[in-house]
């Protein structure tokens, strides 16, 4: 069997079993373009492999990710006889600790809400009020970047002040509140939207490029940069900026952070958050909320009035 029917035939059976499977199978593809997609699966050299895996650069997570891939792949193969041999190396490139998110200051925030006016355009990309709906609906709500991409107009009920998500990381749609201040920009977007021709079909979809078309991750991948640059706002790790999705870990930050701040009750509130931003346990929410200095000071001030013995951090700590 050529590699490229095996890779074809294991990405199928990954998604027959409920996984979104896109990375993974855009990366074997590539790696199947790379090495040949005619070759037949035992084909492949073990320098062939090692060579995709490493790349041309410094070792990177990505090295450890591929060969990750790879080696779920070849599993498969040769469980099902597409292959009598792994050509995948035995050692497991390293894997680098992640960079922590970048918390966005209120400031910061605000200086990317203004700049959504002056940053540089380009022909059929964001127009700056589609741009600005986009940083408020993902700092307001903490929904990742690719849920706000896939609503629909059907999925955004401005007069309930209610989103419902679908298509979501674990499979599973959830209702997401909006607050006043949130409802009203997307109203006002919402107003433009319809001003500028845009399809008004219940499937349409709610954010929408100059002409109409839904979003793509590349036009907001470079559309932040153009943004974030005009707004001044960067880290000192020029490997490592800010980006859109932690506009997501800066919410969830934040609503831990003023918690904190009117003595609410974090460890029984947290498995709300988690339900919230669509995690499926509380594990995977707490990665989302770094120690800011804030975040610190308030946990502090909790820590500080359950040892003086008041009660006040009795649930929190």
């Amino acid at each position: 069997m050529t590699l490229r029917t095996a890779i074809d035939q294991y990405i199928d059976w990954q998604r027959a079993r409920g996984a979104i499977f896109a990375s993974p199978a855009n990366l074997l593809r590539r790696f199947s373009r790379t090495v040949g997609d005619a070759l037949d699966c035992d084909a492949v050299s073990s320098d062939q492999a090692a060579a995709f895996i490493e790349g041309q650069g410094a070792a990177t997570n990505y090295c450890y990710q591929k060969h990750r891939t790879l080696t779920g792949f070849y599993r498969y193969a040769l469980a099902r006889d597409l292959a009598s041999r792994s050509p995948v190396p035995p050692q497991t490139p390293r894997r680098f600790p992640s960079k922590p998110p970048y918390i966005y200051s209120p400031d910061e925030v605000r200086r990317l809400l203004d700049a959504t006016s002056t940053y540089r355009q380009r022909v059929r990309q964001l127009e700056p009020h589609t741009l600005r709906a986009l940083v408020l609906l993902l700092y307001g709500t903490g929904l990742r970047r690719g849920e706000a991409q896939r609503l629909r107009l059907a999925d955004v009920d401005l007069p309930a002040a209610l989103l419902t998500v679908r298509q979501t990381k674990f499979f599973k749609s959830r209702l997401v509140p909006l607050a006043p201040p949130l409802v009203r920009a997307l109203q006002q977007y919402a107003v433009r939207r319809t001003a500028g021709g845009a399809s008004q079909l219940e499937a349409a979809a709610f954010l929408v490029n100059r002409d109409g078309r839904p979003l793509a991750r590349s036009t907001l991948h470079e559309a932040f940069a153009q943004l974030r640059r005009a707004a001044g706002v960067g880290s000192e790790d020029l490997s490592c900026q800010p980006r859109l999705h932690d506009l997501r870990h800066t919410f969830a930050v934040e609503r831990l952070t003023q918690w904190y701040r009117q003595s609410k009750d974090v460890q029984r509130l947290l498995p709300l958050l988690s339900t919230y931003l669509g995690h499926a346990s509380v594990a995977a929410t707490q990665v989302y909320l770094q120690m800011t200095p804030e975040l610190l000071r308030q946990a502090c001030k909790r820590f500080e009035r359950y040892a003086a013995g008041d009660g006040g951090g009795r649930h929190g700590c």
